[in-house]
């Protein structure tokens, strides 16, 4: 079953094949999604890497968490799974129809 890393300090010019490559060492990496702020499309300094196996993904987060990458101290741990109450702007309402007399 395919394990999701979550990767953090990243260095902003970070390319997903530079993390496809370093994760590559310790097994077969699946999926690579560097997350990029919506309004500038510039990276958040974050990324998930899905690993194919779960003892690959183990190793790799053993042996990159806090190590150097491209001058950073990588964060490297299992993700966890999305939380689906995240805060929106719903508000508003009103506005119906109204009879003048």
């Amino acid at each position: 079953m395919a394990t999701k890393l979550y990767v953090g300090n990243l260095n902003y010019r970070t390319q997903e094949e530079d993390l496809r490559t370093l994760f590559a060492q310790f097994g077969d990496v699946a999926s690579v999604s560097i997350i990029s702020d919506r309004d500038t499309g510039r990276s958040r300094g974050f990324a998930f890497v899905e690993m194919s196996d779960e003892s690959a993904a183990k190793s790799a987060e053993e042996a990159l968490n806090g190590s150097d990458f491209e001058g950073r101290a990588l964060k490297v741990n299992e993700a966890r799974p999305r939380e689906n109450n995240r805060r929106g702007g719903g508000g508003g309402g009103g506005g119906g129809y109204r009879d003048r007399y």
